[in-house]
C-alpha cells in the first residue's frame, strides 16, 4: 500500500489560513479587555484575543488552562489556543505551550517553547535561545529547519534593547515594544541590520492601562512568506505575550 505523501511546508496549512493570509502583509491582533473586578478577587480570567485585517475581525482565540495553572504559574503556564474564524470556528492555528522556566537577564537552559500547527499538521516552532540581556528566539519551519531569528531591536553591539528604536520614547515610540523578525541564515541582527518583518506589541489608552491587561499587537509579515510562515507568527505573538506581558500586566521588565 502506497504512503501517504508528506505536503511540502511552504504548502502546509487549513484552507481558512491561505484564505485570509495569501497576499497578507499586515495584521493587527487585540487582547480583550479583562475584567478589573474579577482580577481583584484573584480569578484571573482566560486569555482571550481577536484578530484583525484592517478594520474586519477575522477571527477569535481563548486559551484551553485551567484556573489553577494561570493563578499560580503565570507566565509560564501550559496553554493551548486554537485560532478560529469568526461566524464558521474553521481553524487558522492551533499554540501548543507547554510549561517552562521564567526569563531572566540571562539564560543558558529551560528554554521556553511553543509549537504550531494547522490542519493537523505541524507548520513550525519557536524555542529559546542562550542568550545575555537581549532575549533571543530561532523560529523553525514545520520539517524542524530554522527559518527566522527573532529579537528586539539592539544597541551596544547587542547588549541592550534598543528603547529608541520605535522612535522617541517620549514620543511617537510611547509604549512600543517591538520583536524583528530576520532570515535564519542572516548573520549580523544587531543594531541596524536589515530586517524582514517586526511583531509590534502597541501603545494602549490610559483607562486600559490602569484598569486591565489587555495587550494589542501589530504583525508585519516578511514579503515571501507563506501562509503558513504567517500563521507561525500570528502564534509567535501570542507566545511573546505569555511569557513577556502577562505577569505584571504591561510593566515590560523583562525586556
Amino acid at each position: 500500500m502506497a504512503s501517504t505523501p508528506v505536503k511540502n511546508t511552504m504548502d502546509r496549512g487549513s484552507a481558512a489560513l491561505k484564505s485570509h493570509c495569501n497576499g497578507l502583509d499586515k495584521m493587527e491582533i487585540r487582547q480583550t479587555r479583562r475584567g478589573w473586578l474579577q482580577e481583584l478577587f484573584g480569578c484571573d480570567a482566560k486569555t482571550e484575543f481577536k484578530y484583525f485585517i484592517g478594520s474586519d475581525q477575522i477571527a477569535t482565540s481563548i486559551e484551553d488552562t485551567d484556573c489553577f495553572c494561570r493563578m499560580c504559574c503565570n507566565p509560564v503556564h501550559p496553554f493551548k489556543m486554537v485560532v478560529k474564524e469568526l461566524n464558521t470556528d474553521a481553524e487558522l492555528v492551533s499554540v501548543d505551550r507547554p510549561l517552562a522556566w521564567f526569563q531572566g537577564p540571562c539564560k543558558c537552559c529551560c528554554h521556553q517553547s511553543a509549537s504550531f500547527t494547522s490542519a493537523n499538521e505541524s507548520i513550525g516552532k519557536i524555542e529559546e535561545q542562550f542568550y545575555c540581556c537581549v532575549p533571543r528566539f530561532l523560529i523553525y519551519d514545520g520539517e524542524n529547519k530554522p527559518m527566522y531569528k527573532l529579537h528586539n531591536p539592539t544597541c551596544f553591539g547587542g547588549m541592550c534593547v534598543n528603547c529608541c528604536a520605535e522612535g522617541n520614547p517620549c514620543g511617537k515610540g510611547c509604549c512600543k515594544v517591538s520583536f524583528r523578525v530576520y532570515d535564519a541564515d542572516q548573520q549580523h541582527t544587531d543594531g541596524d541590520a536589515p530586517y524582514l518583518g517586526v511583531i509590534m506589541k502597541k501603545p494602549k489608552s490610559l483607562a486600559v492601562e490602569l484598569f486591565t491587561d489587555a495587550d494589542a499587537f501589530e504583525v508585519t509579515f516578511p514579503p515571501e512568506a507563506t501562509a503558513a510562515q504567517k500563521g507561525v507568527l500570528i502564534g509567535t505573538s501570542i507566545f511573546l505575550n505569555a511569557i513577556f506581558f502577562e505577569e505584571k500586566g504591561d510593566d515590560d521588565d523583562d525586556l
